[in-house]
């Protein structure tokens, strides 16, 4: 099968997905295509059984809103089209699970949506539409959770979180929240896994572990050998912060409640078998060691 993997496999999810794919015997094709140039993409995907689209913009920075339209939105419709020209029959596309949720009270699954809240945060609301479009042209979606691991180093905002627990600089966390954080290793299979099974049409989250926030930045600084981050803030107080611009206002939005998934489907439908999380961090706290 020859695959086109949307980016270039430049990004931390690609880079990994690429090798993965190749690893599997697929003939990867990633050639890095501008999101809005549809002739180059065309060229690109021509010959090609099938597209990975992982390329987006994954920002929570306030000044990056129109870039996150533009990237998430306008480079989806690009690529799908060119897509459809150049014949390809099979799409998978890198969705976030954030589009699942969270809910409150349990791990949220493929049957969920954000609460509204959320989707003033441009991020979740440029992916979410993306993800309707995809699913609108056939696709199979993934939604990957919070991957960790070797190789993000630009980083993402998930690299950012490590490497500021790493580095002493986040020195608090609000204890009520929390997330699901998976192995960017099991999310680069889970989308090889989801290219050979999955059913068009249909969502498949693709996670690891719930762990509140005070024990995940725990785990990080033990492994790290640094000072665990203690300082209990209220997300009240947190809040009251981001109005006045000393913390980012959109990841405060998105920590009034812990973001929990299940990965049910993906382990049933798929064959998703996600391993523990403590050698991906144990990775990528070295890599930030090592920079």
């Amino acid at each position: 099968m020859r695959v086109y993997v949307s980016g270039g496999g430049l990004g931390f999810v690609g880079g990994h997905v690429v090798r993965t794919l190749r690893e599997r015997g697929a003939d990867v094709r990633a050639e890095f295509v501008d999101l809005l140039d549809g002739e180059g993409l065309e060229r690109a995907l021509r010959g090609c059984d099938a597209l990975v689209h992982v390329a987006a913009l994954y920002s929570y920075d306030p000044a990056d809103d129109t870039a996150l339209a533009r990237v998430n939105i306008e480079g989806t419709k690009t690529i799908l089209a060119a897509a459809g020209r150049a014949g390809v029959e099979r799409v998978v596309h890198t969705s976030t699970a954030g589009t699942c949720g969270p809910v409150a009270g349990r791990a949220a699954t493929e049957a969920d949506r954000p609460p509204a809240w959320e989707l003033a945060v441009p991020y979740k609301r440029t992916k979410l539409e993306a993800e309707r479009l995809a699913l609108a042209a056939g696709a199979v979606v993934v939604n990957p959770t919070t991957p960790v691991g070797d190789g993000d180093l630009r980083p993402t905002p998930t690299g950012a979180m490590v490497r500021g627990v790493v580095t002493g600089r986040i020195r608090g966390y609000v204890p009520t929240t929390g997330l699901n954080v998976v192995d960017v290793r099991d999310v680069a299979l889970g989308h090889a896994l989801a290219l050979e099974h999955g059913r068009p049409g249909e969502r498949y989250l693709l996670g690891g572990a719930d762990v509140w926030l005070g024990d995940l930045f725990a785990l990080i600084a033990g492994i790290a050998g640094t000072p665990r981050p203690r300082i209990r803030v209220p997300c009240a107080a947190a809040r009251a912060a981001a109005r006045v611009g000393l913390v980012n206002r959109n990841e405060v939005q998105l920590a009034r409640l812990p973001m929990f998934f299940s990965s049910d489907k993906a382990v049933r439908e798929l064959g998703y078998r996600p391993g523990p999380i403590e050698p991906a961090l144990e990775r990528a706290v070295r890599s930030y060691g090592a920079r």
